[in-house]
């Protein structure tokens, strides 16, 4: 469909990547059993463009705004959640990398400009300096599309010495040779993300991988003195949830839009309904479906109107303030909630037929409750942080 010379406009991104939500729902079941995104779905994400539309044009990517990208993220969950979720993980790497130091995205994208990146940011690993680098160990948990990657982001506290203290907290990009892959991903929902562990042992990491966290939040990384554009002078707690919460939107589109291609269709059933009717009659079914429709399109507008300010606060090199970074924080969990609140509304009505696990409808259910348990999407934390600020309470050690 593309090659990386050929250059492509959001607008065009965002219908390939509805053209693939028919094929995507298809795979489903395949990526739930295998546990991990099917190669052929990866080979049809990359083929579309769609994994270009945060990566530095130095390297052949699009840079597409961030509202833009959360749309095609939308589009790839409605089709199906695991994927959505591997998708928007894996395409917002392409924007982090971007921030690394220009010889370490030559070393990810120099030789193969279409390689993919899976993470697990928790600094739960160690990176002791050594001459030129550092060496690193640990294990990593809920590191979603591993199988899928060529690379890996790992967060690493950083030590002089084995055994010292720690003396700063960054992350750390490794090849897929450096670490191996240990399979706990037993799980009710987001099966298909294939969010395993994985582990390093004594890992050599030349010194132009890691991007210490400063750094990452300063506005002015490393990378942005080749990629000049304004998405990598955006902070990388303001924009990295957004690509969790985008998938939990798609997720609730596809709901409803499968509920509604269904209920058209359907009629009541029961001994105690002496004529049938059609279920698209009933008022309550109505109201159910409006209900749904509205939250999630609030939801979506909360997402991609903070997503398209941001975009234009840093390019106007105007200072994020506190409370505004507050409020797109709390707004991703008030939008997660709402598409929760349009899934639970629609699924309680769907009746016994739903619960089949051949359907969709469930699988949406599992998937969106699953990836709602994020801590990055939890209302209580991220709408409890905004009330914080807006009352002029200490923001406390939250990473927005």
């Amino acid at each position: 469909m593309t090659t990386n010379d050929e250059e492509i406009g959001p607008a065009e991104l965002i219908d390939r990547a509805r053209v693939l939500r028919p094929v995507l729902q298809d795979r489903q079941e395949t990526a739930e059993r295998n546990r991990r995104i099917p190669e052929e779905t990866i080979a049809d994400l990359r083929d579309a463009g769609l994994f270009r539309a945060l990566q530095p044009r130095h390297h052949g990517g699009l840079e597409v705004a961030l509202d833009d990208a959360m749309q095609i993220i939308m589009e790839i969950a409605a089709g199906c959640g695991s994927t959505g979720w591997v998708f928007a993980v894996m395409a917002m790497h392409q924007w982090q990398i971007g921030m690394f130091p220009p010889e370490c995205q030559d070393d990810v994208w120099g030789d193969n400009p279409r390689a993919l990146t899976a993470s697990s940011f928790p600094p739960v690993g160690a990176a002791v300096a050594v001459v030129g680098g550092w060496r690193l160990d640990g294990s990593w948990p809920f590191t979603s599309g591993c199988d899928n990657a060529d690379w890996i982001i790992l967060g690493v506290r950083t030590l002089q010495e084995p055994g010292a203290d720690p003396t700063g907290q960054g992350y750390v990009i490794i090849p897929k040779g450096d670490y191996t892959i240990e399979d706990k991903w037993h799980v009710v929902g987001l099966s298909g993300t294939g969010s395993k562990d994985v582990i390093v042992g004594d890992a050599f990491v030349p010194g132009h991988r890691l991007l210490m966290l400063p750094d990452a939040l300063s506005g002015s990384p490393p990378g942005a003195a080749r990629n000049t554009g304004p998405l990598y002078r955006i902070p990388f707690f303001a924009a990295i949830s957004t690509c969790l919460c985008a998938p939990v939107l798609g997720i609730a589109q596809g709901v409803l839009d499968d509920y509604v291609a269904e209920t058209s269709g359907r009629m009541t059933k029961g001994a105690a309904i002496a004529q049938p009717r059609p279920m698209a009659e009933l008022p309550t079914i109505h109201l159910r479906v409006a209900e749904a429709a509205a939250g999630i399109d609030a939801a979506k507008l909360l997402l991609l109107r903070d997503c398209a300010e941001l975009m234009e606060t840093v390019a106007e090199y105007r200072p994020l303030t506190e409370l505004h970074r507050a409020r797109n924080k709390g707004d991703l969990g008030y939008a997660v909630r709402l598409a929760k609140q349009a899934t639970e509304s629609l699924f309680e009505s769907a009746g016994g037929h739903a619960l089949y696990t051949s359907g969709r409808l469930q699988r949406a259910w599992r998937d969106l409750h699953a990836a709602a348990m994020h801590i990055s999407l939890n209302w209580d934390a991220s709408g409890a942080l905004y009330g914080r600020v807006m009352l002029g309470q200490p923001a406390g050690p939250a990473q927005f």
